[in-house]
């Protein structure tokens, strides 16, 4: 079995570079200033959060085409027709459909779509679980079942300084992220499981704030002292990452991965201050070989 996923599922920042596992990622696009970049091809998310922070520049950002996630398909049932393939939010973006559509152009490959209903270092632990069970020859019916415990036990928590790339993209509404703006008020985030949306969890008027709002929402959702897969990302703001994971830190008994710049097609749409945090009891993921 073959493993696709999209750039946006930032699986590789949970996988240690010498275990061998890899999936073929399919790049989101970003236009910023004029130029089109593909990512992960040519621009990486450092680079990009650079560009973001020196111009008053907004940037748009698109799904592959369907044509892209064909051509994969086409290409990798040459070898193995088993393919699954795991992507970003239906909620936030296009690329499931896209997936989905190819699939269909596709009849040699035995293609399963898998909306992860969320985005990111979440998705990507669904990514990277499926790597690791297909490796050890599980059958597909047991890995989808595996990725729906996953996903409902994991929960993704972001806040932000700036509104503006959230207002551009279109992601809250205009009058609510200019009220906001206007009043400095700093909004806490999450992903919503039912649809796989971003839906509002409060807000507070300082960055420093929020960062410890988010701690208090993961503490009501599981106990504190409990035993956690943890990881911090963000866009350009290392030290409020650097905040976010002592907090946790100090709550929690933490199983930490790796943190650093998230996806940059995502962060186009929330900015360089963005701190995000993905969450999930550790036993979810103990059967994982």
């Amino acid at each position: 079995m073959q493993i696709v996923t999209d750039s946006g599922t930032d699986y590789q920042l949970s996988l240690a570079p010498i275990n061998g596992l890899k999936a073929h990622v399919v790049p989101l696009v970003v236009t910023y200033e004029g130029k089109t970049y593909y990512e992960g091809v040519d621009i990486k998310a450092e680079d990009f959060y650079a560009m973001l922070s020196a111009s008053s520049s907004l940037p748009t950002t698109s799904q592959p085409s369907v044509g892209v996630f064909a051509e994969t398909y086409r290409r990798l049932a040459a070898n193995d027709p088993d393919i699954l393939s795991i992507h970003i939010s239906s909620g936030l973006s296009g690329t499931v459909n896209a997936a989905r559509a190819a699939a269909a152009l596709v009849p040699e490959a035995n293609v399963t779509v898998v909306d992860t209903l969320t985005l990111s270092a979440a998705s990507g632990w669904e990514v990277e679980a499926a790597l690791r069970t297909a490796r050890a020859g599980w059958p597909v019916e047991k890995i989808l079942a595996l990725l729906d415990r996953i996903r409902s036990a994991s929960m993704s928590l972001y806040t932000l300084s700036d509104l503006k790339y959230l207002i551009h993209g279109g992601r809250i509404s205009h009058m609510k992220g200019l009220i906001a703006s206007l009043l400095h008020i700093v909004p806490i985030i999450g992903v919503e499981k039912e649809r796989g949306k971003y839906v509002q969890m409060g807000q507070t008027r300082s960055f420093t704030r929020a960062l410890n709002h988010l701690v208090d929402l993961i503490a009501g959702q599981v106990k504190p002292g409990a035993s956690l897969r943890v990881q911090v990302l963000h866009a350009q703001n290392p030290s409020g990452a650097s905040i976010l994971r002592d907090a946790i830190d100090r709550v929690f008994k933490c199983h930490w991965l790796p943190m650093a710049p998230m996806s940059l097609v995502l962060g186009a749409h929330t900015g360089p201050s963005m701190v995000g945090v993905a969450f999930a009891p550790q036993d979810v993921f103990d059967e994982i070989p």
